[in-house]
């Protein structure tokens, strides 16, 4: 073993198959070994007390991600100013090392009218200031025929292998036969489909009866936006998927009345994954509620519900229904221009920029309310922050996971740091985190991105541009069933 250039020694290897103490050997960016005892090593890192865990890997963050006000609902008679979203690639990579999290998935946008390729250059001259591996979600706005069969076959060629829709929000919504075209596109090309889950048109409904009423704080934005519009959505994109045979993820799941619906298609034999965030087991409706203004810096979509709510979202990650815990990082600070208050701090909520920050707290939030309480065990919080999205998103062997060949993303995690969450120790760009108080048990304490330290004791070493990108090719996990009504295909 003397051609071993980094050994982590003393520690207890925690992967989704099971826990062992063991060293881990590391060369050329790669897990060469894993032993009872590693020596000859160039280096050697010291775990003892430690857990040994796979970095991190987060497959649902918005990062600097350019919109035609497609956050907010535009003036009337104005015409929305392009923004950016307020996370670079650099403050977020820091901010994911400092949690421990090695690699992204994050989102290319189009913009209705326009193609794919416009903005996929962008995006990826964007990218090459990150720090973490990342790959790419492709959102589909506007699935033209030029989009369908020119634009999308050639971003497959290029590495991505996931379409994003929003059955809500303008202008991103899709109407239902544009997301069948979606999914038949997407099984054509081997892709998944990640869904955004909420009924377009209730809300809108919901929306304008609540403003009519004269209810329009930050606590409304819940109002409008109840469990039924979430199951209802859920229902529908999985219906509509079983119907052309595409498999599916949906994204931030919030509540049990959704993940049921999962839960039944799984039973049913379909493919179709669900994902929740560290915002559905921790904040609530109240939070919404809080004195004037404040309440907006826990607005997101779906909307946090309820204590009670939380308890059944643990249930059905312990139940396999919800398998992936991803940030869902859409981040607006509190003040300033593109902020929360960007619209005035008297705003209705419906002009309020929906979107939280949460990648330094994902994987301490779900670590101590999870493993440290006893809901979960180390194993099966690392299926669902590192493995689990990592075989989904087509990473899989070379993320995820501590085992020969794979990448040397090891987070070395003390389980009995107790840490009280604050914005600083996020390190994003962001001037605020609605985890702000919070005490957490569990912390990552040093952090290697293939092989190299980039994160030790809180400081992120890792030099700006230093990420990769992560093109995925086609994998077996998504392929279609091969099953349709009637067996007729389109």
């Amino acid at each position: 073993m003397s051609d071993i250039e980094t050994a982590i020694r003393g520690g207890t290897i925690v992967t989704a198959e099971g826990a062992v103490r063991a060293d881990l050997g590391i060369a050329n960016g790669r897990i060469v070994a894993v032993a009872e005892r590693i020596t000859g090593a160039s280096r050697d890192v010291d775990a003892g007390g430690l857990l040994v865990m796979p970095g991190g890997v987060d497959s649902h963050c918005h990062i600097e991600e350019p919109a035609r006000g497609g956050y907010v609902s535009p003036g009337a008679g104005q015409e929305p100013a392009i923004t950016v979203n307020e996370e670079s690639f650099i403050s977020a990579s820091r901010s994911a090392l400092a949690g421990g999290t090695t690699s992204v998935v994050c989102f290319v946008p189009q913009w209705k009218g326009e193609g794919l390729l416009p903005r996929l250059a962008d995006y990826e001259a964007r990218a090459k200031h990150a720090m973490v591996d990342h790959a790419f979600h492709q959102i589909i706005t506007d699935p033209t025929d030029q989009v369908l069969h020119r634009d999308i076959p050639e971003i497959v060629g290029r590495g991505i292998r996931s379409l994003k829709v929003f059955l809500t929000y303008e202008p991103l919504h899709v109407s239902d036969a544009d997301y069948l075209k979606v999914l038949v596109a997407a099984r054509k090309h081997g892709c998944l489909v990640t869904v955004h889950c909420e009924n377009y048109d209730a809300i809108n409904w919901r929306i304008q009866e609540l403003l009519k009423a004269g209810l329009t704080g930050p606590k409304y934005h819940a109002w409008a936006r109840p469990p039924v519009v979430e199951r209802e959505a859920t229902h529908r994109a999985i219906a509509l998927a079983e119907l052309v045979d595409q498999p599916i993820q949906i994204f931030h799941v919030s509540c049990a009345e959704a993940a049921e619906e999962i839960a039944r298609a799984q039973a049913r034999g379909l493919k179709v994954w669900g994902e929740t965030c560290p915002q559905y087991v921790t904040l609530t409706a109240d939070d919404m509620a809080r004195p004037g203004f404040e309440g907006a810096k826990f607005m997101c979509s779906p909307a946090p519900r309820t204590t009670e709510e939380h308890a059944r979202i643990w249930e059905m990650i312990r139940r396999g229904v919800l398998d992936v815990v991803s940030s869902d990082h859409c981040a607006f600070s509190y003040e300033g221009p593109r902020g929360k208050r960007q619209n005035g701090a008297d705003a209705s909520f419906d002009m309020i920029p929906n979107g939280i920050p949460g990648f330094a707290a994902r994987l301490p939030i779900i670590f101590s309310e999870g493993v440290s309480k006893g809901r979960i065990s180390p194993e099966t919080f690392v299926r669902l922050t590192s493995t689990n999205p990592a075989r989904l998103m087509g990473l899989w062997p070379r993320k995820g996971g501590l085992h020969v060949g794979a990448d040397a993303d090891v987070t070395l995690w003390d389980p009995g740091a107790k840490r009280v969450l604050t914005n600083a120790a996020m390190q994003h760009a962001i001037d605020y985190t609605p985890y702000e108080g919070l005490e957490v048990t569990g912390w990552p304490v040093r952090v290697f991105r293939r092989g190299e330290e980039a994160m030790r004791d809180g400081e992120v070493t890792a030099p700006p541009g230093s990420g990769r990108y992560l093109p995925r090719g086609p994998y077996d996990l998504v392929k279609p069933r091969g099953i349709t009504p009637n067996g007729f295909l389109a």
